[in-house]
């Protein structure tokens, strides 16, 4: 796979971004929650932060994703990411604490454009047989930074502060840009091939492509109960620690680093054994086991049983990205990438908006326990509906795709 100079050098322009993002993300996290004293509601909000903006531009994203040339997306993606977390620096200077929440929300906007382009890319340039070992291999690169991520990014924030780690993930993204520049030149002109008709033609093409096609129906609504359980989950897993477990906040990058290490193992597992199984398979299975991990979580006090709670989280956890990644792919025309991501990302972002922006609310109104073991019932709903309403066979192939002729 690395000899493919696609994925080459998106896998290093990923590398600097996961690196980026983590020492940034963890910064913000510590840093609001020294100023705040904990506060579940101001922790929810770096969630929403994050977050929000994809369930809002998505789809927009995902239609000029399909338009535009991809190297060219991606590579000012990131070089104007570079730029707002430079702005949100010298904002927190002269402005309050919650400055820092626009650089996550900025850079959150620039990766709807810039992801769909990143996955129209392999779709053109992977034969179909390796999309799911190129899947499984981003999502290993995700969990080496699960694993190392908090830790940089705690020992970043608590030796040199926010200003510096804001200025690293800076850093960061205008490497992965200049990176980025080395693809080769893009094809077919200014805009994609296949792409004609206004904005607003498009983007309904897309949502009627997606309706048209099973296993892409199937997927959206699996996709809008399983954002509710992970957006319930997000926030909260600091007062798992805190609440739960009794531990110091920055116990918080062991957990992630567990999980983290569980993630290593179960995408090198998924890399080896993508082929043999399904991807609805994949996600279904994933869907079920986190659910047990989850309501395991939510309810254990002990050390050892979340970590093994995290384990099993975080084993699984490929299965659902690789599931859901090759069954878009596979189930769509390359001119749809960008759409198809579009209408169906927001219906996973935006149910965990809502429930990630009530999650401190209910938290304090129930509690932690009650919160964590309804998140877990709702992935298991989720695995449920798409087994039920995804018949055998479906999702592997286009034959129930609507063509870009129609």
């Amino acid at each position: 796979m690395f000899r493919n100079p696609y994925v080459r050098t998106i896998v290093i322009s990923r590398l600097l971004l996961q690196l980026g993002i983590w020492v940034r993300n963890f910064a913000i996290l510590l840093y609001v929650t020294d100023l705040t004293n904990n506060d579940p509601q101001a922790v929810s909000w770096i969630s929403v932060a994050e977050y929000a903006p994809i369930f809002i531009f998505a789809i927009i994203g995902g239609t000029f994703a399909d338009r535009w040339r991809p190297k060219h997306t991606m590579v000012w993606c990131d070089l104007l990411s570079s730029l707002s977390a430079i702005v949100v620096l010298v904002a927190l200077m002269f402005g309050p604490w919650y400055s820092v929440l626009l650089g996550t929300l900025v850079s959150a906007v620039f990766s709807q454009f810039s992801q769909p382009s990143a996955m129209k890319l392999f779709k053109q340039h992977v034969p179909g047989e390796g999309l799911k070992g190129v899947m499984a291999m981003f999502q290993t690169l995700v969990a080496v930074f699960m694993v190392v991520g908090p830790m940089i990014g705690t020992v970043i924030y608590q030796n040199y502060g926010i200003e510096v780690s804001l200025f690293l993930t800076s850093v960061m993204f205008l490497l992965s840009g200049l990176v980025l520049s080395r693809l080769p030149k893009d094809e077919g002109g200014n805009v994609a091939t296949g792409i004609r008709g206004s904005f607003h033609q498009e983007l309904a093409e897309g949502f009627r492509y997606v309706y048209a096609n099973v296993a892409l129906r199937a997927l959206v609504m699996t996709f809008a109960v399983a954002g509710l359980a992970a957006g319930l989950i997000q926030p909260l897993m600091l007062f798992v620690v805190i609440d739960n477990l009794g531990q110091d906040k920055t116990f918080l990058q062991w957990l992630l680093m567990v999980n983290g290490a569980a993630m290593l193992v179960g995408g090198a597992i998924i890399m080896s054994t993508a082929k043999k199984l399904q991807p609805q398979v994949l996600l279904a299975a994933g869907l079920l086991i986190s659910a047990l991990g989850t309501i395991m979580m939510g309810w254990s006090t002990n050390i050892l049983l979340t970590m093994i709670a995290q384990v099993i989280n975080g084993f699984f956890y490929p299965w659902i990205h690789v599931g859901i990644q090759t069954m878009i792919m596979r189930n769509t025309d390359t001119t749809y990438i960008g759409r198809v991501g579009g209408a169906v990302t927001p219906v996973f972002m935006g149910m965990m908006v809502i429930s990630m922006s009530s999650a401190g609310y209910l938290m304090n109104q129930l509690n932690l326990t009650t919160v964590v073991t309804v998140s877990g019932v709702l992935f298991l709903a989720g695995a449920f509906i798409l087994l039920l309403m995804l018949p055998k066979g479906k999702g592997v192939s286009g034959s129930h795709v609507m063509r870009s002729s129609e």
